[in-house]
């Protein structure tokens, strides 16, 4: 087996299958897989399965494929019976914003009540 490519990203290697992952659900053009550091009762993580850094960027270049991103991360509601209770669909961009893995990716969250969203520990927000 070679050495990993350096400019991959963890994500380009579960699409790989070179990881495993727990796979949700899958299309020919995304890839949905729990999260392996949840952050609530279902997080599941959809991914494109080509690389674009950030959601602005994949807006750009193939909206198309975000609406397969969306689709998905839809579908993962449903498969997990979210939809009725509902369920948050983040994408962060940027490290400011908590993006670590630079291959965009949505956070299904959902399963239980979720808290508000915005700065650190203010739950005064509305959504």
């Amino acid at each position: 087996m070679s050495e990993p490519d350096p400019s991959e990203t963890l994500f380009e290697r579960i699409i790989a299958r070179e990881i495993p992952a727990d796979i949700v659900h899958e299309t020919s053009t995304t890839l949905a897989f729990r999260d392996i550091s949840p952050q609530a009762a279902t997080h599941v993580l959809v991914v494109p399965k080509t690389r674009y850094r950030n959601v602005g960027e994949l807006a750009a270049a193939d909206p198309e494929l975000l609406a397969d991103v969306i689709a998905t991360a839809h579908r993962v509601a449903e498969l997990d019976g979210l939809v009725d209770g509902g369920y948050r669909v983040v994408f962060n961009t940027g490290a400011d914003a908590g993006q670590t893995v630079f291959h965009v990716h949505a956070h299904v969250l959902g399963g239980e009540q979720l808290g508000f969203f915005g700065r650190y520990g203010d739950e005064s927000g509305a959504g």
